[in-house]
C-alpha cells in the first residue's frame, strides 16, 4: 500500500466526518492494530511498550527512532500525526534499520511519549518526527517542507471572573453587574496582551457560565486559557501578564541543532529552499527532547490557509513524496 492508501485507510477508523482516533477509545485501539499488520507485512519486529505505544524495528541500529502519533482530535484532519507514523513505516522499511514508533494520546498531552521518558526505561538515541506544519507559514512562503528549529512552551490554566446572579428582567441594566460582560473585557486584554509579546499567542477556548440560566444574568464565568511562547522568558512574560496560575507550564524544548543539520542538507541535496520555522503546536519531539533525547522535526507544507484539526486540513501527494523520500534520507544517515 501506498503512503496515501494508508492515510486513508486510518481516516477511515471511526466514522466521519473527519478523523475521529480519540484517546483511550476502540479507534485508536484500532489504528494500532491496523498500523502494526503493516509494521509486520514491511517485515519489522513489533512490539508494544507498558504505555500502548507501538514499535516496529529494523536491523541492528533500531535505537533511531521515527514516528508520531495515531490519536486524532475529534473531526480531525487527514494528515495530523498519521502522516508521521505510516511515512515511519516507509521510511524504516527503505532504510532496513531503526525504529518507527506510534505513540498514544498525543492529543491530550503527550500520553504515550511522556510514559516512556519517565518509566526509566532506554531510550532511543535520536528521535525524528514528520508532520504537517498546521499552518500557513511553508505555504505563504512558497517552500514543501521545513526544518523546526524548536517547539514552543504552553501554559494552560483558568481565570474566575466574579459578578453578581439576579433576574434577567427586573434588574436594570444600570444596576447590573454581568460576570459575562466581565469576562468578555478580560478575553479582549488576554488578546491585547499577547498582542504585544513577539510570537506569543494566548487563547480562552471554553467559558463556563454560572447559574447558567437562560433568564438570569450570570455571577460567575470560569475562562480556559491556552499561553504559548516561544522561549522561557516570553512564556513567563505571558504568564505574567495574563495574570495566570498555571498547575504545571510544559517548557519550551529546541531541536538537535546536529539533526538539523542532517535534514537541511537532505532537503538541499534535492534543490529544494531551506526554511526554518518554530512549532507552535506541541509534540512527543518536545516531550523526547526535554527529557534529553536529541530531536528534530520536519514539516510538510499545509494547504487551504494552513487549517488543521479540521477535515479541511490538506497537503499535497508531492509535497508528501518529498518529505518521505528526505525523511528517508536523514534516517539512513543517522542509523548508519
Amino acid at each position: 500500500m501506498s503512503v496515501s492508501e494508508r492515510l486513508d485507510a486510518l481516516y477511515a477508523i471511526g466514522g466521519g466526518p473527519g478523523a475521529n482516533r480519540l484517546h483511550g477509545g476502540p479507534a485508536e485501539d484500532e489504528a494500532h492494530e491496523l498500523a502494526a499488520g503493516w509494521m509486520r507485512d514491511a517485515g519489522l519486529r513489533v512490539e508494544v511498550d507498558d504505555a500502548g505505544n507501538l514499535l516496529g524495528r529494523a536491523g541492528e541500529r533500531d535505537d533511531v527512532w521515527v514516528g508520531s502519533h495515531l490519536d486524532s482530535v475529534p473531526n480531525g484532519g487527514l494528515f495530523d500525526g498519521a502522516l508521521g507514523v505510516v511515512a515511519g513505516i516507509e521510511a524504516v522499511a527503505r532504510v532496513g534499520r531503526g525504529s518507527v514508533v506510534a505513540f498514544r494520546g498525543e492529543e491530550v498531552g503527550c500520553v504515550g511519549s511522556r510514559a516512556l521518558c519517565a518509566a526509566g526505561g532506554a531510550l532511543p538515541s535520536a528521535f525524528l518526527e514528520l508532520h504537517v506544519e498546521q499552518g500557513p507559514v511553508l505555504a505563504d512562503g512558497g517552500a514543501a517542507l521545513g526544518v523546526v528549529t524548536g517547539i514552543v512552551g504552553y501554559a494552560r490554566g483558568e481565570l474566575v471572573v466574579e459578578g453578581r446572579a439576579g433576574h434577567a428582567g427586573t434588574t436594570p441594566m444600570a444596576g447590573r453587574d454581568d460576570a459575562l460582560v466581565r469576562a468578555a473585557a478580560e478575553i479582549l486584554r488576554i488578546r491585547d496582551v499577547a498582542s504585544v509579546i513577539d510570537r506569543a499567542v494566548a487563547t480562552v477556548g471554553r467559558l463556563t457560565v454560572e447559574p447558567g440560566g437562560t433568564n438570569v444574568i450570570p455571577g460567575r464565568v470560569r475562562l480556559s486559557i491556552d499561553a504559548r511562547a516561544p522561549d522561557a522568558e516570553r512564556l513567563r512574560e505571558l504568564i505574567a501578564a495574563i495574570g495566570l496560575e498555571p498547575a504545571q507550564p510544559t517548557p519550551p524544548s529546541a531541536m538537535s541543532s546536529e539533526l538539523r543539520d542532517v535534514l537541511r542538507e537532505e532537503i538541499e541535496s534535492r534543490g529544494l529552499p531551506v526554511v526554518e520555522l518554530p512549532s507552535g503546536a506541541g509534540h512527543d519531539a518536545g516531550i523526547l527532547a526535554a527529557a534529553g533525547v536529541p530531536s528534530a522535526m520536519l514539516f510538510v507544507r499545509s494547504l487551504n490557509g494552513g487549517v488543521s484539526h479540521s477535515p479541511d486540513e490538506l497537503s499535497s501527494d508531492e509535497d508528501v513524496g518529498l518529505a518521505v523520500d528526505v525523511l528517508t534520507g536523514a534516517l539512513r544517515r543517522i542509523a548508519a
